[in-house]
């Protein structure tokens, strides 16, 4: 009898278990990378490049994750980058939606033209301008500081694509909302603070994990102004896990990528709906 339901239960959701398998075949190429990393962080160098691959490690090494700590001051570093892509994201959300709220809703001379010189920094890569970024942040006196590095992304294509996303949400909140406000008193910044900030929040969100992922990220900037391992964020550290002869510590770098990749990816997976939702409102005027 149960054999029977079952029967009927499978073909009653055919689609379904189809479906889930197929995405399931697909999703492995993204998820095995990953699994490749995480286990790999517990194995010794001879075990990661045994023959045939294993999925889970013959014997458990924690000793990788402890050298993490031993060869550079890790603690710090992933500090400086939690501190230096916060700080990043919050600038970039104050400075990208008052632009944003501006672009969408105030009147001005060349509003429009304005904007697309704007967006127009997009399309130059920051290889670019590096050379003359180091020249003036060295007679700012910027150079080893984190300073540049906290400034630099919000003035450049990250803060232009998070403007881009506020303006285009601001375009999709209808106008009857601020006339009614502006007939009630209220000025434009206390419309901007009461009405499209809460309004907004979804855009917000999007701009934010956008925001922190490319802070987290940001690797040529570091590497160029940048020389203090203790100053070093998590991109640049990366890199120091080699022998006396420049060779990669595989287990050590597998063990700090790990930990430098988890959190981020566990906070995404938790908020990727905001990002999804963000990018289908952009669109809507």
């Amino acid at each position: 009898m149960k054999n029977a339901n079952l029967g009927d239960w499978i073909r009653q959701n055919a689609n379904v278990i189809a479906m889930y398998v197929f995405l399931i075949i697909v999703a492995l190429p993204f998820v095995f990378p990953f699994w490749w990393m995480i286990t790999s962080s517990f194995k010794s160098t001879n075990d990661i490049f045994s023959f045939p691959p294993t999925l889970l490690p013959d014997t458990w090494k924690l000793e990788n994750y402890i050298s993490v700590f031993d060869l550079q001051p890790f603690m710090r570093q992933f500090w400086n980058s939690v501190y230096t892509a916060s700080a990043t994201t919050f600038i970039t959300l104050f400075c990208a939606s008052l632009a944003g709220y501006a672009f969408s809703r105030l009147e001005f001379r060349g509003r429009n033209l304005i904007f697309l010189l704007i967006v127009s920094a997009i399309l130059m890569p920051s290889e670019v301008t590096i050379i003359p970024v180091f020249t003036y942040m060295q007679e700012l006196d910027l150079v080893n500081s984190h300073i540049p590095i906290i400034l630099l992304p919000v003035f450049g294509s990250q803060g232009v694509v998070a403007a881009y996303i506020m303006r285009q949400y601001c375009l999709g909140i209808p106008t009857e909302l601020e006339e009614a406000a502006l007939l009630d008193g209220l000025s434009r910044w206390g419309i901007y603070r009461r009405i499209v900030l809460p309004l907004a929040r979804p855009a917000l969100i999007a701009i934010a994990i956008l925001s922190f992922l490319n802070s987290w990220n940001l690797f040529l900037e570091p590497l160029v102004l940048i020389n203090d391992p203790q100053m070093f964020t998590l991109p640049l550290a990366l890199r120091g896990y080699v022998d006396p002869y420049g060779q990669p510590l595989w287990g050590e770098q597998l063990a700090a990528t790990t930990m430098s990749v988890v959190p981020v990816l566990i906070i995404y997976i938790f908020a990727q709906r905001h990002v999804v939702e963000s990018f289908a409102f952009s669109g809507v005027k």
